[in-house]
């Protein structure tokens, strides 16, 4: 079965192979805007970007505008979501609001890219767990059949994001336009780190104790340059 670490230097807990099973049919399965296919393909290009060398030579630039190049793509999705699946994966620190509407200007409306961004995420958490642990990638999953979903949520705006959100201003609300995302991300993000409810709870431990896994999660965040 995928996900049982059996081979891992560590010990790892159930709960963090169940959480990343479940990641993997979201992953599969029909989406709210794009079908499992589309979504498996963006899957597959968030993985081709880490050895991408057109990525590797426009993150060592001062700026990613400096070199010119294509992607070392394994897909047949349009050049534009290409693009920003790679940078999304490989130099997220310098997306820039002028970027996301260039984006836009292609077409690609922002439920399809928040949809996007939540399957790039899913992928560098679980992918990222294995390579930190020296373990082979797990294999994609294969197809589920069935439609997008296509639902909406009712009162997304722009405010506190460059795509529409709902709630209130917060790390987690910025993929709100597309529920589903939130809830799969919501799902690895407490089997990884800390469930919504912990995040308050200064004396929850998993293996570390609240100030050590606070200490790990903010030299990760600052790796990552994350500005959160």
């Amino acid at each position: 079965m995928a996900f049982e670490f059996a081979d891992s230097p560590v010990p790892v807990r159930a709960d963090i192979g169940e959480a990343q099973r479940r990641a993997w049919r979201h992953l599969a399965s029909p989406g709210t805007w794009l079908t499992s296919c589309q979504r498996l393909a963006i899957a597959g290009e968030t993985r081709a970007a880490r050895s991408c060398g057109y990525c590797t030579q426009r993150k060592a630039a001062l700026s990613p505008h400096a070199v010119d190049g294509t992607h070392d793509s394994v897909t047949d999705l349009p050049p534009e979501i290409v693009d920003a699946v790679h940078r999304l994966t490989t130099d997220p620190g310098r997306l820039t609001r002028s970027w996301y509407e260039d984006l836009m200007e292609t077409g690609l409306p922002p439920t399809h890219y928040v949809e996007i961004l939540g399957v790039v995420t899913t992928m560098v958490a679980v992918d990222g767990f294995h390579l930190a642990l020296g373990l082979a990638l797990e294999p994609l999953p294969d197809i589920i059949e069935g439609e997008p979903s296509r639902i909406s949520p009712a009162g997304a705006e722009v405010t506190f994001a460059w795509v529409p959100t709902t709630g209130r201003h917060s790390v987690v609300n910025v993929m709100s336009l597309v529920p589903a995302e939130v809830e799969a991300f919501l799902d690895l993000h407490g089997a990884h780190y800390l469930s919504i409810p912990e995040m308050g709870d200064m004396t929850v431990e998993k293996g570390l104790t609240r100030p050590q896994m606070e200490l790990v999660a903010g030299r990760v965040s600052s790796l990552n340059e994350c500005f959160y």
